[in-house]
């Protein structure tokens, strides 16, 4: 496993479904992640979360991404992971959620770095793949650790170190500092990968450049438009028209009739994940380099509120409409569509029942640890 040159998936909570990959490989992914599993569940042979373990035959280069505390869990659910087919396993040192920090995983380990290191340390000569870190700068803006954490985390045997740059006090709520990203990035041999708040293909080159990192990190980018892996790989946006849309949501939602059955049961599964995709794909908006390059050195994309937009289809106004009982509506249609152009047809229907709402696409919301 080479942690260089690579752009990842980042493992994104309810969004890094299995479909969800799948769809980001035929635009380009090729190094993807599981949602983070909780290493204490998956001992207790919980189906919920084995279930997250799981990779698809196209997921060549897969990592699993856990949640531990303890090293006996962690290597147990790293061993569960690579009996699955994980090329690496990834330790969550980020998640700032209550739930996760109670019990003494991800974001509480960047105030316990000597229990981090010995967490990997055991890891690292238990398990037969590798092990990497993942990390936020520190728990505040007043405690930013992330220096020291990293060190620790290489002097046990990490193979490669993520870094969100952000405090788990901070979350999404301020634009990622790259200039931490890049400090720890020159201070580490090991491979350091860059995450946080690249949204089009030209801040992904000014960054990865700029930092200096083996490797980026993408997770909300991709969830607006899942084409943005083609992107960067060719330097050029794809600015998809509406119809055209309609078609990649369509391709998620056959992938999610595929994994979780086409019958009653299955669509009441896929629809706790599919509308909720649409809370992301609302925001897409075209950002030509010509008119956005400059702005986003200056302040990210990512967290830059868009104007709605004037002058639009009934299509396009569907697809940035943001509410929850539209993307319920959307989600249904697509999954009864019988093929792109009737999907199409089916959207331009719903459209009528819906006048648009006026207002401001705001930032997009918290999606990984």
């Amino acid at each position: 496993m080479d942690f260089r040159g690579r752009v990842f998936l980042a493992p994104l909570t309810k969004g890094g479904n299995l479909p969800f990959r799948r769809l980001c490989l035929r635009h380009g992914c090729t190094t993807t992640m599981s949602e983070m599993a909780y290493s204490y569940q998956v001992v207790r042979r919980s189906k919920t979360e084995l279930a997250l373990l799981r990779k698809h035959a196209e997921e060549t280069c897969f990592g699993v991404q856990i949640a531990a505390s303890k090293a006996p869990d962690a290597i147990a659910a790293g061993l569960a992971a690579v009996e699955r087919g994980a090329s690496w396993i990834d330790i969550n040192c980020g998640c700032p959620i209550h739930d996760v920090v109670r019990r003494g995983m991800g974001a509480v380990l960047l105030q316990r770095p000597a229990h981090l290191g010995r967490l990997v340390a055991e890891m690292v000569k238990a398990l037969p793949v590798p092990v990497t870190v993942k990390i936020r700068l520190g728990w505040s803006e007043d405690d930013k650790n992330a220096s020291d954490v990293a060190r620790i985390a290489e002097e046990s045997g990490a193979a490669a170190i993520a870094v969100h740059g952000r405090t788990r006090e901070q979350r999404y709520s301020r634009a990622a500092d790259w200039e931490w990203v890049a400090r720890i990035a020159s201070e580490r041999s090991v491979p350091v990968i860059g995450n946080g708040d690249i949204l089009t293909w030209y801040e992904a080159e000014d960054l990865w450049q700029k930092s200096g990192c083996a490797s980026i990190m993408i997770g909300r980018g991709p969830l607006m438009k899942p084409w943005l892996f083609r992107e960067i790989a060719d330097k050029q946006a794809w600015e998809p028209t509406a119809e055209e849309r309609v078609a990649v949501y369509r391709q998620l939602a056959m992938f999610m009739k595929e994994h979780f059955r086409d019958d009653a049961k299955g669509r009441e599964r896929a629809m706790r994940f599919l509308p909720w995709h649409f809370e992301f794909f609302c925001r897409y908006r075209p950002l030509p380099a010509a008119q956005w390059r400059e702005a986003a050195k200056a302040h990210p994309l990512m967290q830059t509120r868009m104007e709605a937009g004037e002058g639009l289809s009934v299509l396009e106004q569907l697809l940035r409409d943001p509410r929850e009982e539209v993307h319920g509506k959307i989600a249904g249609e697509l999954w009864d569509s019988v093929d792109d152009c009737d999907a199409v047809a089916r959207l331009t229907a719903v459209a009528a029942a819906f006048p648009p709402v006026s207002g401001e696409a705001g930032e997009v919301a918290t999606a990984h640890g």
